[in-house]
C-alpha cells in the first residue's frame, strides 16, 4: 500500500510539472504557411520578368547584358499605368549615347505600376538594371506565358552565341 501512495504522488508531481501557468504563452506558435514561387525568365530581346505566383505580378527589367550593350542610358520611355499589353508588344524605349532600343512586353497583361524614378534618373538602368532600374510591373493575364520564355541556363547560352 505504501508503494501505491508513493506511485500516486509521483504521478501527481509529473502532472503538475507539465502544467504551465495561465499567464505564460505556449513556446510553440503556429504560423500560416505561405507558398510563393518566384520565377525569373528572359526574352531573346534581353528583357526579363520576375514573376511572383502569389501576386500574379511580373516585374519587367532589361538584363545586365542589354544595358552593357547599350552604354550610358540617357532616356527611358515607359508605358502608361493601366495599359493592356500582349506578349511581344512594344511597351517603351531606351535611348543611350550609343543607340536607341525598343522594349517589348515579355508577358501579356495590364501595366500596374511603372518605375517613375527612371524619368529623372535613367542611369539607374546602367547601375542596377534588374533591381533599382526595373521598368514596370505587369499583372499577367496568362501565367502560362512564363513557360515560353528562357530560364537562366538558356539565356546564358543565348548570350554566348
Amino acid at each position: 500500500m505504501f508503494n501505491a501512495i508513493r506511485q500516486s504522488a509521483r504521478s501527481a508531481n509529473l502532472v503538475r510539472a507539465t502544467r504551465r501557468p495561465a499567464n505564460v504563452a505556449s513556446p510553440l506558435r503556429a504560423f500560416p504557411s505561405v507558398r510563393t514561387l518566384v520565377t525569373k525568365r528572359y526574352t531573346q530581346d534581353h528583357e526579363a520578368v520576375v514573376f511572383d505566383d502569389a501576386t500574379g505580378v511580373g516585374i519587367v527589367t532589361v538584363t545586365d547584358y542589354a544595358q552593357s550593350s547599350l552604354g550610358d542610358v540617357v532616356f527611358v520611355e515607359l508605358p502608361a499605368v493601366g495599359t493592356v499589353v500582349k506578349q511581344g508588344d512594344q511597351i517603351g524605349a531606351v535611348e543611350s549615347v550609343k543607340a536607341a532600343s525598343d522594349i517589348y512586353a515579355p508577358v501579356s497583361g495590364t501595366v500596374k505600376e511603372i518605375n517613375e524614378t527612371l524619368s529623372t534618373q535613367p542611369g539607374l538602368l546602367n547601375k542596377s538594371p534588374e533591381i533599382d532600374g526595373w521598368l514596370c510591373k505587369i499583372e499577367l493575364s496568362d501565367a502560362q506565358e512564363i513557360t515560353s520564355l528562357m530560364d537562366d541556363a538558356a539565356y546564358k547560352a543565348h548570350c554566348e552565341h
